[in-house]
């Protein structure tokens, strides 16, 4: 029997999940953006945007986009609501998000993190993610630094085997903390 408090859904980023995904922003990032920029990534043709949804209620608890850019796939946030963070989802929006570059095609994947957040710095350099350099005072509000992190191959065949075993320690996990997901994760 599936306890109904732990099932999870992933979907794209759609308008009417805009006013939760604000208040999340406002906790995770800060209010990184408004709920016109989010609107913007809903409209825009390279924006891949998805929300993790608690059901049945439709609690928003994570969210997860990149935007294709030539041939890179630049993640421009990974949030997941504090009390649910540690317990793979964080882990599992990152591997659709990759997954999803890897289906459109992109050679490689970039983003910006905290050089203080030393749990997301973990979890990209699992997915094979390496520093390529530093972006002085990159945060605004705090002036801290970001690390610029680069993944390239992201079809080349160690990638794969990156992801597979992500997938496998992405499943596991999941079943630890007991979550159930109504669409499955991605396999390659």
């Amino acid at each position: 029997m599936i306890n109904f408090k732990t099932v999870i859904q992933l979907e794209p980023l759609k308008s009417e999940h805009l006013e939760q995904v604000v208040k999340l922003d406002q906790t995770c990032l800060g209010g990184l953006w408004t709920l016109s920029g989010y609107q913007r990534e809903i409209d825009s043709p390279h924006s891949n945007a998805l929300v993790l949804s608690l059901l049945p209620q439709q609690q928003i608890i994570g969210l997860g986009c990149f935007w294709s850019i030539l041939e890179e796939a630049h993640i421009t946030l990974l949030a997941i609501e504090p009390d649910y963070q540690g317990q793979g989802l964080g882990k599992l929006l990152l591997y659709n998000l990759l997954f999803q570059a890897r289906e459109q095609k992109l050679e490689r994947a970039t983003l910006e993190v905290k050089i203080s957040n030393q749990i997301a710095l973990a979890l990209y350099q699992k997915f094979g993610f390496k520093i390529a350099g530093i972006r002085k005072q990159y945060y605004q509000k705090t002036q801290e630094d970001a690390l610029i992190l680069w993944q390239s191959g992201l079809n080349s065949p160690e990638f794969l085997e990156n992801l597979k075993t992500r997938q496998k320690e992405l499943e596991n996990s999941l079943k630890k903390h007991q979550w159930s997901w109504l669409n499955p994760v991605k396999t390659i």
